[in-house]
């Protein structure tokens, strides 16, 4: 369970906070959503960093359990296979951001997944776990 506590104590904050930005500032994060797509290397670096996370979390966290610690694995698991997506097929971020920036409801809905997904992870991580 350490490890559970300990690396929800880490995403659940940040989760909470990239959120709250995202539902706030909406029309900041749909700039840089679009300025994203035009940088190559920003893609490319970027899809190396979920890829290394998720490495790591699955090396340290590959628990399947009926509780809430299995959020950790699938965040685990799902970063190992953003990373590979990205890594292999870098040009189809643009039809994602391309649903972000023209859906107000996509980029909200998206925002609002991961201030439910933080907001578990912090109160475990801080104060049931």
């Amino acid at each position: 369970m350490g490890s559970s506590l300990y690396i929800a104590r880490v995403i659940g904050p940040v989760l909470l906070v990239v959120s709250l930005g995202m539902i706030f500032n909406r029309g900041f994060y749909k700039k840089v959503l679009e300025d994203y797509c035009k940088n190559a290397a920003l893609v490319f670096f970027t899809s190396i960093a979920p890829l290394v996370v998720g490495i790591i979390i699955v090396l340290h966290h590959n628990i399947w359990v009926a509780n809430w610690t299995v959020i950790i694995t699938i965040f685990g698991w799902g970063g190992i296979l953003k990373g590979i997506w990205l890594i292999i097929f870098p040009n189809t971020i643009t039809h994602f951001m391309e649903a972000y920036s023209k859906r107000d409801a996509v980029l909200f809905a998206h925002s609002a997944i991961a201030l439910a997904l933080g907001l578990t992870l912090t109160v475990f991580g801080y104060f049931i776990g």
